[in-house]
């Protein structure tokens, strides 16, 4: 390689990084001026009200319970406000039972970071028991005790659950958004299936099957949000008529990963009937195009299920689910022109795949399975 083409490669790099960077940012700046003034504001409160000299464990607890993390903020506030408290009563306990030093640190860290695990599987509760066991052997305690942190601990979560409740930041978008990414991947590996059995391509059915499988830390990322977005209406009275879109969502999410699923199932199972050349040319056509028509539907799903209105969600279900009606009822290996066994399993891996998406649009389960024809 050249030193041009590496200086070349450099720049490209950097470009990239500093592009995905600054849009980073420019999506963080509300959060972090919500943990700026909750930080800031838990600290003053502490200091100026109740008198705490330096309430460091204010503000910091507000940055952990607030944070950038997807998970619930009141289970965090819970974690940081007891994983403290009972950090610091053990710590009282093997200090008075072992004394100070280094080695008695290390038993005191070993021995909390043990029974937090063992009460606990959150990460935060275990380092805030941790922690404050470990400060309470080596520090000396505070003016007013050494349960002043867990008080100005208590203080940050509940400044962050203030700012949680006060929050203008619409719980909705972030899970929207995720599904719609999720329902773009779908619709990507259905087109990719589509495309492979029209070039009677194996790998690139394979490579559809890969790209499912990645599917599954966008659905993670999903639960996440969607717990945190539940919170947030069960909380905040400014969101709470937002909690039976909020339901109705993850019904529908539901549903998808089922879907999501099942089309790493029909991708692997694709791939052999390339292989083994069980289709004919008709067949072919009709799979392909048929998958297509579904791959459309989802584009359609993912508009109804991240719309801002109500009017252009239940517009947008509707088209998707005639759509998808529309290619349950062709889900017979007859209809297809398949006649060999190995296509009629295809199809018939297929057809779980529109049930799923089908009762994502707000079907019954026996509503959508009535699209079929029968075998």
């Amino acid at each position: 390689m050249t030193r041009r083409s590496r200086l070349d490669r450099a720049r490209s790099f950097v470009r990239n990084r500093s592009r995905v960077g600054l849009r980073r940012s420019q999506s963080s700046v509300l959060p972090a001026v919500q943990i700026t003034v909750c930080a800031v504001g838990a600290y003053a409160f502490a200091e100026q009200v109740l008198g705490h000299e330096g309430p460091l464990f204010a503000a910091t607890s507000s940055l952990i319970a607030l944070g950038f993390s997807r998970d619930p903020r009141l289970r965090r506030v819970l974690e940081v406000g007891i994983g403290c408290t009972l950090g610091i009563a053990v710590g009282d306990v093997l200090l008075a039972t072992l004394g100070t030093g280094l080695w008695q640190a290390a038993v005191v860290l070993f021995i909390s970071v043990l029974l937090a695990r063992f009460l606990d599987s959150g990460t935060i509760f275990t380092t805030q028991l941790a922690l404050q066991s470990l400060l309470v052997v080596l520090l000396p305690a505070p003016e007013g005790g050494p349960f002043t942190r867990s008080v100005d601990a208590v203080i940050g979560g509940g400044f962050a659950l203030l700012i949680t409740v006060l929050a203008p930041r619409d719980p909705r978008r972030e899970p929207k958004g995720d599904v719609r990414k999720l329902l773009g991947e779908l619709s990507g590996v259905l087109r990719e299936n589509s495309r492979a059995l029209t070039d009677s391509d194996s790998t690139q059915a394979w490579h559809a099957l890969i790209r499912a499988r990645n599917c599954q830390p966008i659905m993670d990322g999903l639960s996440g949000s969607m717990r945190a977005a539940a919170e947030v209406a069960r909380l905040s009275p400014a969101y709470r008529r937002h909690r039976d879109e909020l339901g109705e969502l993850g019904g529908s999410i539901h549903f998808i990963d089922l879907a999501v699923r099942n089309s790493r199932v029909f991708s692997r199972r694709l791939t052999s009937v390339i292989n083994h050349a069980a289709l004919s040319d008709d067949a072919v056509h009709s799979l392909a195009e048929m998958i297509e028509d579904t791959a459309d539907a989802v584009d359609v799903l993912a508009l109804a299920l991240s719309s801002s209105t109500t009017t252009e969600r239940r517009e947008h279900l509707r088209r998707a689910r005639e759509d998808l009606a529309a290619v349950a009822t062709r889900l017979h290996p007859a209809r297809l022109n398949v006649t060999r066994l190995e296509g009629e399993g295809l199809v018939i891996l297929y057809r779980p795949l529109v049930v799923d998406l089908l009762e994502s649009t707000g079907l019954s389960h026996e509503d959508a399975a009535g699209y079929l024809p029968k075998l």
